[in-house]
């Protein structure tokens, strides 16, 4: 199965919920908050930097109970102004 490419929204959106999961992270470890939130330090990483612009509402659900933030607050803040 061949998925269609990310819009340029997609992609804005997708490096804003990265921001916004690495701000919530802080000072701790990339490997910390995967490993609790049950994946491997390098998807983290690639959600962070928004190579995963679209990551699965699961995916997202955990590392937000990790990180003790509501999936409301990165809803909310996680669709940036897009340009027109």
């Amino acid at each position: 199965m061949v998925r269609p490419p990310l819009t340029p929204e997609e992609r804005l959106r997708g490096e804003h919920l990265g921001r916004l999961l690495r701000q919530a992270r802080g000072e701790r470890s990339i490997a910390e908050i995967a490993t609790a939130a049950g994946m491997s330090a390098e998807t983290l990483r690639k959600i962070e930097t928004g190579r995963i612009a679209t990551p699965a509402f699961f995916t997202i659900a955990a590392l937000a109970d990790v990180l003790e933030i509501s999936l409301d607050h990165l809803a909310e803040r996680s669709s940036p102004a897009i340009p027109s």
